[in-house]
């Protein structure tokens, strides 16, 4: 007798990462997951090779150095932070203790494809709330609102659209959801926001029974390969994370790591600098090919690209791979015209710009 899989698990489609190699031998610009264009900070690289030594030793189960230095950061209370492996894992352990079979997981139409999987996983059902104009509508999402929604997701900034909700909106979104749903902000991208009427979840969560709100330090911070993430929770979610969680879920080199990347407020500087030259460089050099680049508030440009075969995403995508450029299909979202470009590093955002010129042309006269 075979093996029963528990049902709905091979309904989901796995996650697919952006494409980080190509065949044949050279440089490669990689444009394609996001990550931080100026690397990790050196004093973070640093703290990760002294535990060089120490890698026979448990890792703090609490993560209590880390958490104390996000609590200081973020002027929150310690207690109420729980540290995952990546964001990612905290998104799952969230679903994973507040839904399960019969219950609706709600997010927005172009929303992170980590949340339809995670509900899936526990055999809850994803329903995705339409978008205008590549925005998440909240009033699509009251509207989705049934007895049985348990969660809602919000990524704020979105990927991949790198739009983002409003204060107000945020409020009146939570206003709106019954108080036995739990509104989960996602900001991911949070630290590269600089519009006056962006909140990144923070003061929301406090007070507040049902809201949560996830970060991450695999973007600015340019840690991605440590996979570090934390959530900032009313203090009875924080209780039930930390029963579910790993008890050794987080790595002692990613956590001196993180520690120190906070302390280097240099470093971030820098990296949030870069972003806020290049972003609106990189989208300028686009309208002026005549493509369309959606507005971004994050470190990644969403692309469409015309229907013409000798214009399209597909198109654009083969012509930047044979220059040795790695952007993101973003087809799973439900946008096959689009391309997701990264705010990478200078020589990558100029290379990929040029290129992008050459195949317009290039097009034109055929």
């Amino acid at each position: 007798m075979s093996l029963i899989v528990r049902p709905g698990i091979l309904d989901i489609a796995a996650y697919v990462p952006g494409d980080h190699s190509l065949p044949g031998e050279g440089p490669i610009h990689r444009m394609a997951s996001n990550e931080g264009a100026l690397g990790a900070s050196p004093d973070a690289v640093e703290a990760y090779r002294t535990l060089a030594a120490e890698l026979h030793r448990y890792p703090d189960g609490a993560t209590k150095s880390l958490r104390v230095a996000l609590g200081r950061e973020h002027n929150i209370d310690p207690e109420q932070i729980v540290c995952g492996a990546g964001s990612d894992d905290v998104l799952q352990l969230l679903v994973r203790a507040y839904a399960g079979p019969g219950d609706d997981v709600l997010y927005s139409q172009h929303g992170f494809l980590v949340y339809p999987i995670a509900a899936k996983a526990v055999g809850a059902t994803p329903v995705a709330a339409p978008e205008t104009d590549l925005r998440t509508d909240v009033d699509a999402l009251l509207k989705a609102v049934t007895p049985r929604t348990r969660i809602c997701f919000v990524a704020n900034p979105n990927n991949p659209t790198g739009s983002y909700v409003t204060h107000d909106e945020l409020k009146r979104l939570r206003a709106g959801l019954p108080e036995n749903v739990l509104l989960v902000i996602d900001a991911a991208y949070a630290e590269y926001v600089d519009v006056p009427d962006y909140e990144t979840g923070l003061d929301m969560v406090r007070g507040a029974d049902n809201v949560v709100m996830t970060r991450t330090f695999s973007k600015i911070f340019g840690l991605a390969a440590l996979r570090l993430g934390w959530a900032y929770c009313p203090p009875a979610i924080a209780d039930v994370l930390n029963r579910i969680r790993g008890p050794f879920n987080v790595p002692a080199p990613a956590q001196a790591a993180g520690v120190a990347a906070l302390a280097d407020r240099g470093h971030l500087a820098k990296a949030k600098a870069h972003n806020d030259y290049w972003l609106p460089w990189f989208t300028q050099r686009m309208r002026a090919l005549g493509l369309h680049p959606y507005p971004s508030v994050a470190n990644f440009v969403l692309v469409k690209f015309p229907a013409d075969p000798k214009l399209n995403a597909e198109a654009a995508l083969k012509f930047l791979n044979a220059q040795r450029i790695l952007p993101r299909r973003v087809a799973a979202y439900g946008l096959p015209d689009c391309l997701r470009i990264t705010i990478a590093e200078e020589s990558a955002v100029k290379a990929c710009a040029d290129a992008l010129e050459a195949f317009v042309k290039g097009a034109a006269t055929q």
